[in-house]
């Protein structure tokens, strides 16, 4: 299997994906970090994808997307963005849209 049809399989049979630097539990960047707490604060279910795991991965993803950063968030098979688009999206209440209108289940803390 080439990294490119590795990368479009990941994206292909997972609802939320994220190619970030590290683990959902240990993010090794900030920005990784990042997207990583807006999905867990929106209670979204996802996998992570540890692009620092394999030097052909991390140059694979920003090929497959022409996006030359990670983190990379997918939803049901489309690109959305890095770590500012979603930050961005999250503040203005897009994100949780695009979720909801892709048929992603969020399972929102109560607010305090």
């Amino acid at each position: 299997m080439s990294m490119n049809d590795f990368i479009k399989n990941e994206v292909d049979t997972n609802d939320v994906v994220l190619f970030m630097k590290g683990t959902p539990d240990f993010p090794q960047c900030g920005f990784s970090g990042q997207v990583t707490q807006i999905l867990n604060y929106l209670g979204v279910e996802f996998k992570g994808v540890n692009v620092l795991s394999d030097d052909e991965l991390r140059q694979g993803i920003k090929d497959y997307t022409q996006w030359p950063t990670v983190p990379q968030l997918y939803v049901k098979g489309e690109f959305v963005g890095g770590c500012d688009i979603i930050r961005e999206m999250f503040q203005a209440g897009e994100l949780q849209t695009h979720l909801t209108e892709k048929g992603i289940v969020q399972q929102k803390k109560a607010e305090a």
